[in-house]
């Protein structure tokens, strides 16, 4: 990541369906706290969880956009809408 520091949940570890329901907590939580950016780290290995994390992204209404950050392959950086926050 850049310089940037932002409030992430590591899934290392997990299965596929609980690190979903941490994943929409987190989503859920990260509103409520008004943060713009978040981090999901889920790993690279054969790319489960990151793939079962942006299935989730891709159909959450409340996300501007989410990518794979291009220093830690590891890891989804997503943004907010602003006008939920």
């Amino acid at each position: 990541m850049n310089n940037d520091i932002y409030p992430s949940i590591d899934l290392h570890g997990e299965y596929a369906f609980s690190a979903k329901e941490l994943t929409k907590e987190f989503l859920d939580d990260n509103i409520i706290l008004k943060n713009k950016k978040i981090c999901i780290i889920h790993g690279i290995g054969q790319g489960i969880l990151k793939n079962t994390v942006h299935e989730i992204l891709k159909h959450d209404k409340r996300i501007k956009r989410y990518y794979v950050d291009f220093m830690n392959p590891g890891c989804t950086i997503v943004e907010f809408k602003e006008e939920i926050l």
